[in-house]
This record gives C-alpha cells, structure tokens and sequence, in this order.
C-alpha cells in the first residue's frame, strides 16, 4: 500500500513539473508579427538554445532570462538582400549600422564575392584595400564565410559567388569570351561554391570586366546553380537606357537556365528613364504569370552609390584598373573621353549623363589621405576647385587616388521608390556595408543607406506616409526573401525555428542618417536576437557576436 502511495505521489510530482516547462529566454507581452503578412496577435515566445521552442501563452512558464516586450513589435529577424558588408564585418564584427535597425542576416556577392580567390586575385585584393586593412586568410568564399563565422559576428552571413570573382579567376580582366575549357573551369569553380554552401550566381553587369560576359556564358553558370537549387541575382546590364533590354536579358537567363531570378536594386536612373517603371514592372509581372520566378529588390532612397569609373566607357578597363589609369593620362583619349561622357548612348551605362549635373554626384570615398579633404564635396564643387571641367576633375581623381572613388548619384524618382516599395515580389538590400560610427569607418562617408535603410521604410514609408502596411513591410524584410533563396528556419517566427527577433516601436523607428551627416545610427529598435543570444538589449550592442555562416540549398555536408 505504501509503494502504491508513493508511486503515485512520484507521478503527481512529474506531472506538476512537467507543466512548468523551462526556457533559456522568455518574451513576453508581444505583439507578434510572424512574418508571414497576417494581422498581428498578443503572445509570448520561448526561446530553448538557439531556436524558438514556443509561440503563445506562457505565463505559467519560467526562464533563464526574460524581456517585457512591453506591447511592442515582435518580428523575424531582417534580411538584407544586398549586403557589402563584406570588408566592414572583418574589422568590426558587432554589424552595428545594421543590428540597430533588426537585420540579423547580411547577403553579399553583388558580382564579385570574397572567394574563390587566386594567388593573383589575392595579391590585387590586398593592394587595392582602402580605409579596412586585412590579410586574406581564405582562397574559397566557403571558406571566407566560415572565417567570419570564427571570428565573430554578431549577424548571420550568407554570400552568391561573384559571376565577375569567377571570371577574374580563369580568364583575367580582358574583353573577351571564355573557351570550352575556361567556361568549364568556370562552371567547377560555381559547383565547388553552392556545395559549400553558395545561395547562387550574382552578377553586376554594368562594371567591368561583368560587362564583358554575353548572356549565354552567364546562362551556362546559371545552369550549374540551378542544379543545386540555388538563385541568380543581377544588377542588370543597364538600369537606365537600355532597362527594358536589361530585364529581357534576366528573364532569358531565368528561361534557359531554369533558375529564381532576381533583380538587384530595381530603378529606373536618370529622368527620361523615370517613366519606364509601370512597364518593367508589368513585364515582370507577365514573366511571374507564365511561371518564371523572378523576384526584386530595392533601396529606400532616391539616390545610388557606385565609383566616379560609371562616368567613363567601361571599354576603357579592358586589361583591368591599371589599363584604364593608363589610358585616362593619354591627352588625346582624355579629349575622347570627355566628349563621351556628355553623349547619351545605349552602348554602356553613363552616370555622368544620367546623372544630369556634377552637382548630383557626390564624392564620398577616397583611399589616399591627400584627397580626403574632398569627402562630401560635388563633383561640381571639386572642379571648381581644381579649376578644370567636372569631366577632367574625374579623371585626375581617378588618377591621383589609384581607385575608382567611391560617389552617390542622384538619379531615382520618389514616386517609382514609393510605386515599388508596393510590389508583391520585392524585398529589401542597403547595397552598403554595416558599420560603427567611429574609428576607421569615419574615414569616409557612407551611403545614409547603410545605417537607415529598414528604418527609413518603417519610419517614414510605413508609420509616416502609409506607402505599405506594417505586417507587409516585415513580410517583405523577411518571410519574402527567405522563401526566394529556399533558406530554411529563417524569416519567420515559428516554432523550430532559428531565434532571429527583432522587438521595435512602430511609433519610434527612424533613420537618423542624412547625405550630410551618415554616421548616424537609427532609433526605435530595442532588442535584436540572433540564434537565440542577445544583441542589442535596450537600444545598445551587447557586443555578443553569435553569427552563423547560413547555407544556401546546394551545401554539401
């Protein structure tokens, strides 16, 4: 009888306990918005190690540690569909810029990637380093993501190969189509890269030697990374003149290699292209229709960044940055040069043209310290002060600085950035890198991008003018681009998966950063969560760098 009594007092006991479940983290008091686009409900979230364990009333549970999400914003962790990040993480891996407005994941590979890198390209990369020095500790971009990863970020990073990196590495900088035996080189260094864990093919094919690949050599990459499952994603060989022929050429690529394609920071550059827009993106739209998936994304700014080289002829790079330095010094091809920069042309991408004045080219980033005097000035404004044409100051701060020269153009049209902010299929990317506002980093300006671009969609687009809903906007930055790189436990809240989650005021989020002043973090995120670990606890880094190098379909274990 006794046993019996006692048997029976042992299963009350486990029974009682086993109610009270333990978690590492508790939020509570959320308003959650789960990522998928639906209205937002009242819950709690148990976090267990770095996944979600629960979503919903856990007021009986206990915790480790918990936070009083006090009603606010409850979101998956942000995607940053086009991230630069590539340099800025390996000198400060906290990804402040980015972390204080929720992104959790950083995607990089915008033509060039930070691998597979030969001797030779490693040599190039290092004597072309700027304000971040760095030795290159990595030959493939498994590898240099796996580098980041043990080095410590507090973001997620996931990388494209470069289609640009890859033909650096079999075929150099020269204007020319690969051999059978240099595409098949190619075609091996792709494979090797999504089995390590690549989301796919980037290119950027207005810049040189990009400019150089046709379309069916890209098609036959393509082709590789679609058998792993992976994407294409393009900034277009024109975004201006020629956009509509730029968009065939992806949705050709799309066709014929069978692959997601997406198009990197959609626009319409340059007034007399503004009116392009409604048509590219009802072309897309027929594409979806007859089952192409084909995708987008975009900036919230009315202003692009790219080097002072986008002024010039990319033919002129033909043999790489040496060649073109070279040729800039020749007085007769200066005078050529100069008179092609004010032609309109469909034959290349002219952002001087586009631009429609120097005083809509803002220099921001120079290597050499004589030069960064100029940091913030125009072009227009330079010229004057070297006493020569806006075109010839460009080429003399080509030359003088031994880069491209990092500049903002001003080129967008804010009724195509609010019509595009509404699209079903488009998500987000900074196209910047993800900084701290201090030290090295204020060596140079940066895009306001890089430190507001989420911000200024959930401050000013959403709160403010009501462009899109709320639950839309956080569908976008993060269930949307999810789905489209088939990255899996990620970009929604949902129990299993990764503890990415973001807690923000809708009533407060805000960009800070102007083209003026652009080291200036956000305001309104409080708590950021990366696999499961905080990192932004009350508005500040908690310096913890729990980051994981994330997979793309085609990673082979």
């Amino acid at each position: 009888m006794r046993i019996t009594f006692l048997i029976a007092l042992t299963a009350i006991f486990i029974s009682c306990n086993s109610k009270k479940e333990e978690y590492d983290i508790i939020i509570r008091n959320a308003m959650i918005y789960d990522g998928n686009g639906g209205d937002p409900f009242k819950g709690d979230i148990g976090i267990k190690n770095d996944s979600i364990a629960f979503i919903g009333d856990l007021s009986k549970a206990s915790a480790k540690n918990e936070t009083d999400a006090k009603g606010n914003a409850v979101a998956p962790g942000f995607i940053n569909m086009l991230s630069w990040a590539t340099e800025s993480l390996i000198e400060d891996g906290r990804s402040q810029s980015d972390i204080r407005q929720g992104v959790t994941l950083e995607i990089m590979g915008e033509g060039w990637s930070m691998g597979p890198l030969n001797e030779k390209l490693k040599k190039q990369q290092q004597e072309s380093q700027g304000d971040i020095k760095y030795k290159i500790e990595w030959n493939t971009l498994g590898e240099y993501l796996n580098f980041l990863e043990k080095k410590g970020v507090s973001c997620n990073v996931a990388s494209f190969i470069g289609a640009t990196t890859v033909r650096m590495n079999v075929i150099g900088e020269d204007n020319r189509d690969p051999t059978p035996a240099e595409m098949d080189s190619m075609k091996l260094l792709v494979k090797q890269a999504m089995e390590e864990g690549a989301m796919g093919v980037g290119t950027s094919l207005i810049y040189p030697p990009a400019f150089f690949a046709k379309t069916n050599e890209l098609v036959e990459l393509c082709k590789v990374a679609s058998s792993y499952g992976g994407s294409y994603i393009s900034h277009m060989r024109s975004e201006g003149n020629k956009l509509h022929e730029a968009v065939e050429e992806l949705i050709t690529i799309a066709k014929e290699a069978n692959i997601h394609a997406e198009i990197y920071h959609l626009k319409a550059a340059g007034k007399e292209n503004w009116g392009k827009m409604d048509s590219v993106i009802k072309r897309v739209e027929r594409a979806r229709a007859e089952g192409l998936n084909i995708t987008a994304d975009m900036y919230t700014y009315i202003a692009g960044g790219t080097g002072l080289t986008a002024t010039m002829p990319p033919t002129l790079q033909d043999g790489g940055f040496g060649k073109l330095r070279e040729r800039l010094q020749n007085p007769v091809l200066r005078q050529q040069v100069k008179k092609e920069m004010n032609f309109r042309t469909d034959k290349w991408e002219n952002f001087f043209y586009a631009a429609g004045t120097p005083e809509n080219i803002l220099v921001v980033g120079f290597k050499q310290d004589s030069l960064k005097k100029y940091t913030g000035k125009t072009l227009g404004q330079i010229a004057k002060i070297f006493g020569k044409s806006p075109e010839e100051t460009a080429m003399d701060l080509i030359i003088k600085d031994s880069t491209r020269v990092e500049c903002i153009y001003f080129l967008m049209d804010e009724n195509n950035v609010k019509k595009q902010m509404a699209i079903p299929w488009l998500s987000f990317g900074s196209d910047e890198g993800s900084y701290t506002n201090e030290g090295v980093f204020l060596k140079s300006n940066a895009h306001p991008r890089a430190y507001g671009n989420v911000a200024r969609l959930l401050g000013k687009y959403v709160r403010e003018e009501k462009v899109i809903a709320l639950q839309e906007a956080i569908r976008k930055l993060s269930k949307l681009p999810a789905t489209n790189l088939k990255i899996s436990k990620r970009g929604e809240l949902k129990t299993g998966n990764f503890a990415d989650i973001v807690i923000f005021d809708p009533a407060k989020i805000k960009d800070n950063a102007t083209f003026e002043k652009p080291h200036q973090y956000a305001e309104g995120m409080i708590h950021v969560f990366v696999n499961g670990v905080q990192v932004l606890k009350d508005g500040e880094h908690t310096g913890a760098k729990p980051g994981k190098f994330v997979k793309g379909p085609g990673w082979k274990k």
